[in-house]
């Protein structure tokens, strides 16, 4: 009976699976048994999975009792596994018989037509590796990542097309075919919406840039969705900075254009109101807390417009007092009342205790090269400290400020109890050393020719290491750098320069400069906006006067010739800057003071003191368009103990320093050094001396002149006025005959126009 039944299950059931379509061939009905049990099954077609392994994914079992759902499911998980190209399960008498035909190993992946992504790039996209499993949807499912990495490129016309070549012992090569099309750049960025600022001064806001005839220079001028999705974070901050709290993103599209060579891209937004500040108020129910002494500490007053960064820095000076005071927990948090008739602000900081939650540890992930301590020292936190999720911020800030990765993200996760959290910091390196050779022209120097190698995170430790080679018409040098950020993992930085330069003056004096020597410094904060370096320098300092031509009847001052020879400098020294620039590389509004000084005289030959301070301001107007600065900015150089400055320790101005001037071309001159030429034509006014002293005033106005603001050209009009003036001696006497200088205070000016160019070369 038993063997008739299995017969009449073979009739019952015909199941397959071919090509991931799952059969079942049913039987006459008077045919057909419910269910049936097999004594064995029999596992054919395989050639590198073991027969056991199959019939364990089938999950048929001898000797059970299965149904004709069952062997379908089997078919079913056998085909899901990805290793199979076809399955039949098929009953026969008391067998069930499992054919399969396996899919290919990939013996090894080629790729064609690549050119902007190398192959190791392309391997590291896809999920298809030599010697596993091939199959067609994987490959077409590579051939789509691929496309999407040529998107990241920047290039959507790309097209890529997977290949299989047939090997034996089933194995295949997989070969992707790649069109990498043109780069797909922004033709055009537009606005739609906005009222208070131009169209120019947001893209100015936004990282996305339009291409154009320089467009092989730049990078943002390709289309990047997650870019967009920053420009839209940029413009609500900026819009946050300049009072308009209701501002908001509407969309952001980007439409291709039917060449598929550009993308236009939209952002719809609504500006909303402007709004002020209203009063401002501190509440706290901590005992021991004074809410005076915290209300000292906003950052913003009643009737200024509203910006965002006020408030920030109001919440920081407020967490940092309440850490002070032993408040770890304290969380201060600001309610604000909008008054949209009046269209003000009424803040109120809320000084309130919050949960007692520790960090329980911080895990860093993605770092191959840099040291996990170069992150962790990004944090005001550790491992047992209260958390703070401010302090979480600013790390993440501090991270992507590093210019070490492409990506930061720091998130907070539950920890092993309720008061325990994981801060977890996910990270994605990019290149951070450069090779650069250059040739160039200054105005200075001549021809220039350089060699510069650097790396900002030497051996990951997040240091600084530089090699620079210059030569120009006027100046040879060589110098090494090398600077550690994080000195003992605190804001304390130090480093050193050694160096050797070589300059030829003879363009406003006779006589050759010859300067080596090391150079230590550190560095470190003395309040929130200034910073403080301190320094030591050893020098080895040569004048070499240019030889006397009788023939065109050149003569080196006597003064010069006076100061020639070596000297040894060994000088201390300290540079204080209070820094509020809202950009340091493109400053529309703020300030920033320097004040240094350095002494020579801890052994060596020279003696002296040597001072420099300077103030500038900038303001803008017509939406940040233009750029208003002025500064001032004045030095004095005071020998003492006897000892007489040389002229390659005084001041010179001219050239940047002075504009409308060559370098050294006013102030103390020797005339009677050079008072003929060939043809007893004058090549020049005599040897410029510098001077003990000067005092300088800059004004500059820069504004934009037409062309695309991803050019980075613009045009200025500028104003210099200043004097340079006093030597240690102005007369000389030799063999009877004397010689004397003017160096009193004569007041220079020049006015002109300028135009920059802001490029990728730096």
């Amino acid at each position: 009976m038993l063997g008739h039944a299995l017969r009449a299950g073979a009739l019952a059931f015909g199941v397959a699976a071919i090509g991931g379509t799952i059969l079942l061939a049913p039987a006459p009905a008077a045919a057909q048994i419910p269910s049936a049990v097999f004594r064995e099954i029999v596992v054919s077609g395989n050639q590198r999975i073991p027969a056991e392994t199959i019939r364990l994914y089938s999950g048929i079992e001898t000797g059970k009792r299965v149904t004709a759902e069952d062997l379908n499911l089997a078919a079913r998980n056998i085909f899901a596994t990805g290793l199979f190209r076809d399955v039949n399960v098929t009953p026969e008498g008391g067998r069930l018989l499992i054919k399969v035909q396996e899919n290919p190993s990939i013996n090894r992946i080629n790729f064609e037509g690549n050119d902007v992504l190398d192959d190791d790039a392309l391997a590291a996209v896809i999920t298809s590796k030599p010697r596993r499993i091939f199959t067609r949807g994987s490959a077409e499912k590579d051939a789509q990542l691929i496309i999407e990495a040529y998107r990241r490129a920047g290039r959507y016309g790309a097209e890529v097309r997977p290949v299989i070549i047939e090997q034996p012992e089933n194995r295949v090569d997989l070969v992707f075919e790649i069109v990498e099309g043109k780069v797909t750049e922004v033709a055009s960025i537009t606005f739609v919406g906005n009222e208070h600022f131009s169209d120019r001064r947001l893209r100015r806001v936004i990282e996305t840039s339009e291409a154009g005839f320089l467009s092989f220079l730049f990078s943002n001028d390709t289309y990047d969705p997650d870019r967009l999705e920053l420009d839209k974070q940029l413009l609500r901050r900026f819009y946050l900075e300049h009072g308009y709290v209701d501002f908001t993103v509407t969309s952001a599209s980007a439409e291709l254009s039917v060449d598929r060579n550009g993308f236009f891209v939209t952002f719809a937004v609504s500006e909303g109101e402007q709004y002020t500040y209203g009063p401002a108020h501190v509440t706290t129910e901590a005992a021991g807390l004074d809410p005076a002494e915290f209300e000292a500490l906003i950052r913003h007053r009643e009737g200024e417009i509203y910006n965002v960064h006020d408030v920030e820095k109001t919440i920081d000076a407020m967490s940092f007092l309440a850490g002070q005071k032993g408040y770890a927990f304290l969380q201060v948090r600001p309610r604000v009342q909008k008054d949209s008739y009046n269209r003000t602000l009424a803040i109120t900081y809320d000084l309130i205790e919050g949960p007692r939650v520790y960090v329980e540890r911080i895990d860093i992930r993605g770092n191959t090269s840099t040291l996990d301590r170069v992150i962790r020292r990004q944090f005001d936190i550790v491992e047992g400290d209260a958390f703070n999720s401010r302090a979480i911020q600013r790390a993440r800030a501090r991270i992507q400020g590093t210019g070490f990765f492409k990506k930061a993200d720091v998130r907070v996760e539950q920890g092993s109890s309720d008061d325990r959290a994981i801060v977890v910091v996910d990270v994605e390196e990019k290149l951070t050393g450069s090779l650069a050779f250059g040739v160039g022209y200054s105005s200075a120097d001549g021809p220039i020719g350089s060699f510069v190698i650097s790396e900002k995170n030497f051996l990951g430790r997040g240091q600084q290491v530089k090699l620079d080679l210059t030569v120009a018409g006027e100046r040879q040098s060589a110098q090494f750098s090398f600077f550690e950020p994080a000195l003992f993992d605190r804001d304390l930085g130090a480093g050193f320069d050694l160096y050797y330069r070589r300059s030829d003056r003879s363009d406003e004096s006779s006589y050759d400069e010859i300067n080596a020597g090391f150079e230590p410094r550190v560095e470190f904060p003395v309040s929130e906006d200034g910073r403080l370096e301190l320094r030591y320098r050893i020098s080895q300092d040569e004048i070499d006067p240019i030889s006397r031509d009788p023939a065109s009847r050149i003569q080196t001052s006597r003064f010069i010739v006076a100061d020639a020879g070596t000297r040894l400098t060994s000088s201390i020294g300290y540079t204080y800057i209070h820094d509020l620039r809202d950009d340091p590389v493109e400053t529309r509004k703020g300030f920033l003071f320097k004040f240094s000084q350095d002494i020579a005289g801890l052994g060596g030959d020279a003696q002296y003191l040597r001072s420099v301070a300077s103030a500038k301001a900038w303001t803008n107007f017509f939406d940040g368009d233009v750029v208003l600065s002025a500064e001032v900015e004045g030095g004095a150089l005071i020998g003492f103990g006897g000892y007489e400055t040389t002229v390659t320790e005084r001041f010179f101005l001219g050239g940047d320093s002075f504009r409308g001037f060559a370098y050294g071309g006013f102030g103390p001159l020797d005339s009677s050094a050079f008072p003929n030429g060939p043809g007893g034509v004058q090549r020049r006014a005599g040897d410029f001396l510098g001077g003990n002293y000067y005092a300088v005033a800059r004004f500059q106005a820069t504004f934009p002149i037409g062309l695309p603001e991803e050019y980075g050209v613009y045009g200025g009009v500028f104003a210099d006025v200043g004097t340079l003036w006093n030597l240690d001696r102005t007369s000389i006497t030799r063999n009877g005959n004397t010689w004397t200088v003017d160096d009193s205070a004569n007041i220079r000016a020049s006015v002109g126009i300028s135009l920059f160019w802001d490029s990728s070369f730096g």
